[in-house]
């Protein structure tokens, strides 16, 4: 097992690196979504069904494969022999950077819930702050692995 996930390790990195960007651009869009559709659309108007149907396939079609990939190819590259040395602090900051992460698309699932069901409480000024949490959670993940600042 052990010499086979190094001889593949390149493509898990490589196949990693790409679900976490189909991911990301999930995670920066959807709130986007969220922001004109809780500031500038009518409930129960033809748009206000457009943005609904946008918003589920956003998650259904792109963030949540997405996500299920970069966790399956991110835990083959943690578990692959001397990726990862689990005595020092980055790769506990960058796994709490990345439930963070999973946490927001949850919470964004929700919201996307409400919307649909016509019960969105949060407001356009709330979706334009919830829209810097993944590049907040972006750089320190990123940072986190590359740079090793702690």
């Amino acid at each position: 097992m052990n010499a086979t996930l190094a001889l593949i390790y390149p493509w898990v990195k490589a196949l990693h690196i790409i679900s976490v960007m189909a991911w990301m651009a999930g995670l920066f869009y959807l709130p986007r979504l969220f922001v004109y559709h809780a500031g500038t659309v009518a409930k129960d108007s033809d748009t206000d069904r457009l943005f609904a149907v946008m918003e589920l396939r956003l998650l259904r079609v792109i963030m949540n494969p997405a996500m299920i990939a970069a966790w399956m190819f991110g835990v083959l590259l943690a578990i692959t022999p001397g990726v990862v040395d689990w005595s020092t602090i980055w790769p506990w900051t960058k796994a709490a950077g990345i439930l963070a992460m999973t946490w927001f698309h949850h919470w964004l699932a929700l919201r996307r819930k409400d919307f649909a069901a016509g019960m969105n409480k949060c407001t356009e000024r709330q979706f334009r702050f919830m829209n810097e949490i993944p590049t907040v959670l972006l750089i320190l993940i990123v940072v986190s692995v590359i740079v090793r600042p702690f």
